[in-house]
Parts: C-alpha cells; sequence; structure tokens
C-alpha cells in the first residue's frame, strides 16, 4: 500500500463512485476498484460496501478515511512547502562564527542579504568554541584554521595572513620593531591560546627556513578584538590576522611592524573556511548564505 493507493480510496469516497473516481484521476474504473481492493486487504477491513449499482462507505471506513486524510493533506502541504523552498531560498538559517570574525565581516553584510533574500531568517552565534554543527542544530560554520578536516564539508571562503602590528605610539615610545628577533623581551600582547602565548613563527618566502621567536608579555586576552583595542591603546605589539586590521592599517591607527615578512602563530597556509553537513540535498538557504559570503569576502 502506498500513497498512491491511499489518494485513490479517498477519491472514491469523495466521489460517490468507482466510475466518477475514475473519470476523476484519468484511469480505468477496474483499476480504481483493484486499488480499492488492495487497500481493504491491507488494512483488514472493508471500507466499502459496493455492488454493480451502488457504493456505501462502512462505518469502519468512515473512520478509518477520516484519520487518513489530514495526514495525506499534510503530506501534500509539505511537499509544496519543500518544492517552493527548492525554487526560492526561505526559511530559518542557524549559523556560527568566531565573535570577532562574526562582528567585523559577517554582521556588516546581513543588511544585504536580508535585502536579497528577504524570506530567510538569519540566526548568527558569535563564539570563539567550535560548537558542533550536527548536534547543535546549525546550517554551517565559518572557521579559522588550516583546511579543516573531518567529515563535513567545507570551501575556503578566504586566505588569511597574519601581521605583527602595533599604534605610531608604542613604536614611537619603544622603538622600531626592525627583526623579529627584536620582539623578545618585548611586553607582546598575546593571545591566550596555546599555539599563540609562547612564540611566533616568520619567514620571508615560502622558500626561507622559519624562524621561531619567543615572545611574553604581561598581558594575555582571549578575544582578538580585545587585542586589537589594546594594540591600538599602544599596549604593546600583537599577532592579528589581515581581516581585523585592514581598516586599522590604512587608517593609521596601527602600524604593520614587519611588513617584509610571512608571520604566524600555527601554519602560514590559513584561511577561512565555511564547513556544512552534506552538500546532497544541500538547503537552498544554506546554499544562498555560502554563496553570498563567498562573493562578499572571497
Amino acid at each position: 500500500m502506498n500513497l498512491v493507493s491511499l489518494k485513490t480510496v479517498l477519491a472514491v469516497q469523495r466521489a460517490g463512485s468507482i466510475v466518477s473516481a475514475a473519470q476523476a484521476l484519468n484511469l480505468d474504473p477496474s483499476n480504481v476498484s483493484r486499488t480499492v481492493s488492495a487497500v481493504e486487504a491491507a488494512v483488514g477491513l472493508r471500507i466499502f460496501e459496493r455492488t454493480t449499482r451502488s457504493l456505501r462507505i462502512t462505518e469502519a471506513g468512515a473512520r478509518y478515511l477520516a484519520r487518513v486524510a489530514p495526514l495525506l493533506d499534510d503530506l501534500d502541504a509539505a511537499q509544496e512547502e519543500a518544492q517552493r523552498m527548492a525554487v526560492a531560498p526561505q526559511g530559518h538559517l542557524r549559523m556560527t562564527a568566531s565573535v570577532a570574525f562574526a562582528i567585523e565581516r559577517i554582521v556588516p553584510l546581513l543588511p544585504a542579504f536580508h535585502a536579497a533574500y528577504p524570506d530567510v531568517t538569519v540566526e548568527l552565534i558569535p563564539a570563539d568554541a567550535n560548537l558542533g554543527l550536527l548536534d547543535q542544530g546549525l546550517d554551517l560554520a565559518v572557521r579559522l584554521a588550516a583546511a579543516p578536516k573531518g567529515d563535513l564539508m567545507s570551501t575556503r571562503l578566504m586566505r588569511t595572513r597574519y601581521h605583527v602590528v602595533a599604534s605610531p605610539g608604542y613604536l614611537a615610545t619603544a622603538g622600531a620593531i626592525d627583526h623579529p628577533r627584536a620582539l623578545t623581551g618585548r611586553n607582546c600582547l598575546r593571545f591566550a591560546l596555546p599555539d599563540f602565548r609562547s612564540r611566533w613563527l616568520f619567514r620571508q618566502s615560502a622558500q626561507d627556513d622559519v624562524l621561531e621567536v619567543e615572545v611574553g608579555g604581561r598581558t594575555l586576552i582571549s578575544n582578538a578584538l580585545a587585542l586589537r583595542d589594546a594594540a591600538r591603546a599602544g599596549m604593546g605589539p600583537v599577532l592579528l590576522a589581515d581581516w581585523l586590521i585592514d581598516r586599522d592599517l590604512r587608517a593609521g591607527t596601527l602600524v604593520d611592524a614587519l611588513p617584509d615578512w610571512d608571520c604566524t602563530a600555527t601554519q602560514f597556509d590559513t584561511g577561512a573556511f565555511i564547513l556544512y553537513p552534506s552538500r546532497a540535498y544541500l538547503p537552498r538557504k544554506t546554499r544562498a548564505m555560502i554563496d553570498f559570503l563567498k562573493a562578499e569576502l572571497g
């Protein structure tokens, strides 16, 4: 027994006869009669009392179809809604990104996204912890790291490059930083993560050996926005990603202290990656956000 068979039985009930239902469904009456018999055999009750001239629904049949009809209507409605969503992005999109990236890069783009996709609501969850997509019910995440590994699908949103920056006031007082080793002994501002807090890595080209420089300082902060503010205030040099400081570099509120060096705390080839659970049957709302972010930030 399938949905088509149940819909055929309902059509017989509504039409009042097998012949009328067959005409409405553009089927042969004998096919409709066989379908009714098959459904009756499957459910174990007689739905219709029928003779060659009349058809009457039984009490048990009426109760059965009264329960079935709303379910079939709900399934039809669900299918129509799914088909509409396959045409135009709509629905509720849950996404996460680090606090700094969410505030600096995603929030400013939301007005344009909503203007392009008015039927999509966005729930943005800024979090520096890596929230699980499946157990948290998230549609996508933006992660800042080297190429991610695991079962999730991923696509690179943008490449990132790190810079050692400081305020003009700090450099005027403490002196210019003419070599990465000049950072040792300075009061550096450090991100409170194991890979960032004790040593930074430098190279002048991809072919050069990597120079590892020990760093220290009196201030450790677990938020990149707060680190940037501390650097703006002249508290010391800091290692930050380009997407977080590009406006400061243009405005002169921060200065790239080592412009001829590649800098990092982990790997030199890092970026922002979009992660999502599966490529199969990817909802249009999720695809719309992925394509939008790649167009705006890629």
